[in-house]
């Protein structure tokens, strides 16, 4: 069988990159990235990480008609920091997620919950992304890069997460039958160690990403150079009725840090996703950019699985 590697990078950057910056912000901010993504009422809605003149992160809602220009950005954000009422987000509440769970009717949101005791997982719920429920922790730290699959498997919730453990950071995942109490847990994806693009440490991306194949989920990756580490993303393909089992691994990353608003930034050589929206046979990516800036790219589903499935097998 003929093998198929990317001769580039298989997501293709907007031109009009970066689709929001800091100065699109309605009031005082230091940077806007890593967003959370989802189809709303025929809308595009990203759910902003926001961080303040003081260091803290909060999140706040941005709508588009075409999901590329013309941003809709609140006044004030939907998701903040209330230490006085929830200690463990007292540094601040990021990274977001978004899953619409049809059965339920809501939308869940998971976000990292930052405190002096490190990153936990917390998880929020809404209907309307006018008010939302934050319904507490769901993993203590230091846990992060928690993501929600979009149904049911096996009767239970499922969720992707990345405990850490010195120096170890796999994506592992969990199940639950009431979104609080989670159990069952398995390794799903370790970082590969030496040269490897994602050789330091892996984390759950965007939601995963229900095809005939399995679950496509895009995933970031670190490899530690001299002069600091460098964020990729990947792709991987789960079993669709257990997903803990790797069916494929892309050997190579689909989308590098390239740009200068890539490269420069308050960390600098990030590419970061923490939302995609699905139309068609394409994939809307929206990512994190150097830690700085919003900025959007387009595959198609069926590239990326020509990929993992006639590359070369790397699980696990």
């Amino acid at each position: 069988m003929k093998k198929v590697f990317a001769k580039k990078d298989i997501f293709t950057r907007y031109s009009g990159n970066p689709i929001i910056t800091v100065y699109d912000i309605p009031y005082s901010a230091n940077a806007v990235f890593n967003a959370g993504a989802i189809k709303y009422k025929n809308e595009y809605l990203l759910l902003l990480r926001v961080e303040d003149r003081q260091g803290k992160s909060h999140l706040t809602v941005a709508r588009s008609s075409d999901g590329k220009t013309n941003w809709k950005i609140e006044k004030s954000p939907l998701i903040y920091p209330q230490p006085t009422v929830f200690i463990y987000e007292e540094f601040g509440c990021e990274d977001p997620r978004i899953t619409y769970i049809p059965e339920d009717d809501y939308y869940y949101i998971t976000y990292t919950a930052y405190s002096r005791y490190g990153p936990a997982v917390a998880l929020a719920r809404t209907k309307n992304f006018k008010k939302v429920e934050k319904m507490g922790l769901i993993y203590p730290p230091n846990n992060k890069d928690a993501v929600l699959f979009p149904e049911k498997i096996n009767g239970r919730y499922a969720m992707l997460h990345r405990p850490v453990a010195g120096d170890i950071e796999h994506i592992w995942i969990a199940y639950s039958s009431d979104l609080i109490h989670w159990g069952n847990h398995e390794v799903v994806l370790v970082e590969k160690g030496g040269p490897w693009w994602d050789g330091f440490k892996v984390g759950a991306g965007a939601v995963p990403i229900k095809t005939p194949e399995g679950w496509l989920i895009i995933y970031h990756g670190v490899k530690m150079m001299p002069s600091g580490p460098i964020y990729r993303l990947g792709a991987a393909l789960l079993d669709l009725e257990n997903p803990a089992k790797v069916k494929k691994r892309c050997p190579e990353w689909l989308l590098s840090p390239q740009e200068v608003y890539e490269r420069i930034g308050d960390v600098n050589n990030v590419v970061f996703t923490c939302g995609a929206i699905v139309e068609d046979n394409q994939i809307y990516l929206y990512y994190g950019a150097a830690d700085s800036c919003i900025a959007l790219a387009f595959a198609k589903i069926d590239q990326i699985l020509s990929i993992l499935i006639e590359g070369d097998l790397q699980v696990k």
